[in-house]
């Protein structure tokens, strides 16, 4: 079917006309554009376009989700229309680079940083958490801990604390690993640079204090000139600053070499310079200034301990919002290799809870039966840590449950920040973020989850309410528009499937199954098309597809670097970059395959593509082989959405396989119910 091409002359004129375009390119279900002025955007012509399926911008791009089968269309008719040239995701990722402001550059930096790194991070959060548990005194006996009654267990515990604090002990090691990864140098060598910094020839930085006080920290004497002999443990700006000198020599180095003798010059030459720049002038210079910002922050939670709960507790959501929240890890991190502790993270917790409460509020506001367990699935996410789901699903979308989460992380902030709670860890957010805290602090911590658990759930019920009396359609929507998103979502849906379909007979019978008063279900099975641990769609850091516009459906994290087709039927589509295909099954129901997230800016590299569009497929044959290691190292996830796109014909529900449970082989994590 025929693209409407005023539809999509809508879309240029909304995001501010073809002279607002500086680059526009698209993936597998979306548009992105690198816009002259996002101020120019009209979201309430996107909203009310049949196309469009919801839109966002981040990082210098204005994504604008269309769906599978669809947006190629799209991108093509858009380009007859606007006259523009095409752009590759290199070009729109470098013009988007260049809309950024420094301190957007900066943030983007750190969060490419230290996001590959946080699933060490949080393993070493929640082990420490266990070993809280079992250490902690008064938990369960009075004055006492657990393996004080039970010495049995001491070292169990023990063996838990060191597998847990060696994420924290080398950390040095992980971030000079993602940071000259990140800066374009080797990772061998940074991994190199970051257990250099943390050798155990050198006065452990956790012990530099009182060597101070009793007068013993050692020193090099190099001809005269004296410089302390200390690690960087817990520490970060040394090793940030020092992997970018890395790279930079590396580099430079690679550039000038003959290959003849790489080998023998650049990586040696590397680490000595930089070696001894992070000792000498580097590693001092950049610990007097980590020290300095850690006693700022300290200060002013010490000193005017109500105003830094309210600001940070209150506008932290914000912070996830704009991205900038990336930027605190670093602290936290330097807070707890300085201070032994960190007060931030425990406020980013009753954060994530606070948003998770009002998203579920708002399932006592909603009419339409989908927003309502989009409602539920999004809170349950926030709960758990991630609050994604909720913030761009829902709360934003209808402005007072996020106002209201803010409210009620605010005053749960101002409760920890007064009573001086702290982390021993991070990585551990939401409801499960109380094994980071120290076990004396529990009740405190738990006192300010009752308050983001409440406040936010009572203040978005009663608000939604007031508004459901006054204006009927606008407060069940919670939409500018009084129309629910999700009745948009599904009507655009339905426009990108039904354009993507074949047309004639089979259409026409899938027409008359939905008109039909006496229907009887059929189900189709759709078997895991990659062996691994299944995820609900709601954790899959992407809001297109964490929202469920993309469709219902779930995730999967993979074991294995293989697609295999979970039916027989045929392939419609196969992406340029070979990260995701469509499949149609002999009944008619289609389905998308997303390996990892972002994976378009790898163009490619790293996939190995056994089939083509319009190919017939059968039951378990290889469709798609991914590097999974690759693609880690390219600091992307490889959780793999499966969903079912919306608006399919004669479809009447979609049932998930629960979240946890291993897939693989024939077993189904789909049973879509048909319509006959």
């Amino acid at each position: 079917m025929a693209i409407d091409r005023r539809s999509v002359e809508q879309i240029v004129e909304a995001v501010g006309g073809a002279g607002n375009i500086e680059a526009a390119t698209h993936c597998v279900t979306r548009l992105r554009f690198v816009l002259h002025d996002e101020n120019a955007v009209n979201t309430k012509m996107l909203e009310q376009n049949d196309l469009v399926k919801g839109h966002f911008s981040t990082q210098g791009q204005f994504q604008v989700i269309i769906g599978p089968g669809l947006v190629d269309k799209v991108y093509d008719e858009m380009i007859t229309i606007t006259g523009g040239q095409r752009a590759s995701k290199d070009d729109i990722k470098k013009a988007a680079g260049k809309k950024q402001n420094p301190l957007q550059q900066a943030i983007k930096t750190l969060a490419d940083i230290f996001i590959p790194i946080l699933p060490a991070i949080v393993t070493a959060g929640l082990l420490l958490g266990i070993n809280n548990i079992l250490t902690g005194t008064g938990i369960f006996f009075e004055g006492k801990s657990l393996v004080q009654v039970y010495p049995a267990w001491n070292d169990f515990a023990s063996i838990i604390n060191l597998i847990a604090n060696t994420a924290f002990t080398f950390l040095p090691a992980l971030i000079g690993w993602s940071a000259v990864t990140r800066f374009g140098g080797s990772p061998l060598l940074g991994i190199v640079l970051g257990l250099i910094l943390v050798h155990p020839d050198l006065l452990n930085a956790w012990s530099y204090a009182q060597a101070k006080v009793d007068g013993s920290v050692p020193y090099w004497n190099l001809f005269g000139w004296h410089i302390q002999k200390i690690g960087y443990q817990g520490q970060v700006l040394p090793v940030l600053v020092s992997s970018y000198i890395l790279a930079k020599i590396e580099r430079y180095l690679n550039k000038h070499v003959k290959d003849s003798i790489k080998l023998l010059v650049v990586a040696p030459v590397t680490l000595l310079i930089t070696g001894f720049l992070a000792f000498t002038i580097i590693g001092p210079v950049t610990f007097a200034i980590a020290n300095a910002i850690t006693d700022g922050v300290v200060y002013i939670f010490d000193s005017f301990p109500v105003l830094g709960g309210l600001i940070y507790g209150g506008f932290y959501a914000l912070l996830v919002v704009t991205g900038m929240h990336h930027t605190f890890l670093a602290v936290d991190v330097q807070l707890i290799g300085s201070e032994g502790g960190t007060f931030l993270w425990p406020m980013l917790a009753l954060s994530n809870i606070a948003q998770g409460s009002a998203a579920l509020a708002m399932f006592l506001v909603f009419r339409e039966q989908k927003s309502k367990g989009l409602a539920v699935t999004s809170s349950v996410s926030a709960f758990l840590g991630v609050t994604e789901p909720a913030l761009f699903g829902v709360n934003i979308r209808y402005k007072y449950p996020f106002i209201f989460g803010m409210i009620g992380s605010a005053l749960g902030g101002i409760l920890l920040s007064i009573n001086h709670v702290l982390a021993s860890s991070i990585g551990v957010g939401g409801i499960p973020g109380f094994l980071s805290i120290f076990p004396k602090q529990w009740g405190v911590f738990f006192a300010g989850m009752g308050i983001v658990l409440v406040v936010p759930f009572v203040l978005t019920v009663l608000f939604g309410k007031v508004m459901l009396r006054k204006n009927p359609s606008r407060a069940a929507a919670g939409a500018e528009s009084g129309t629910d998103a999700s009745e948009l979502t599904a009507a655009a849906s339905e426009t990108a499937v039904q354009a993507s379909r074949p047309s004639g007979a089979k259409a026409e019978r899938a027409g008359a199954a939905v008109n039909t008063a006496d229907r009887t279900a059929r189900t189709v099975e759709i078997s895991a098309p990659v062996a691994g641990t299944v995820v609900a769609l709601e954790q899959v850091p992407d809001p297109a597809f964490a929202s469920g516009q993309m469709g219902r459906g779930i995730a999967i994290e993979p074991a294995e670097g293989r697609v295999t087709a979970p039916f027989d039927g045929t392939v419609l589509h196969v992406t340029k970059t070979k990260h995701a295909l469509m499949l149609e099954d002999r009944s008619g129901v289609q389905i998308l395959i997303h390996v990892g997230i972002d994976t378009v800016k790898l163009k490619g590299e790293g996939f190995v593509c056994h089939v083509q569009t319009g190919d017939q497929v059968k039951a378990g044959q290889l469709l798609l082989e991914f590097d999974r290691n690759l693609i880690r190292e390219a600091g992307l996830p490889l959780i793999t959405p499966v969903i079912v796109p919306e608006g399919q014909a004669g479809i009447e529900s979609v049932e998930e396989m629960p979240a946890g449970l291993q897939a693989g082989g024939q077993q189904a994590v789909l049973k879509v119910h048909l319509l006959s």
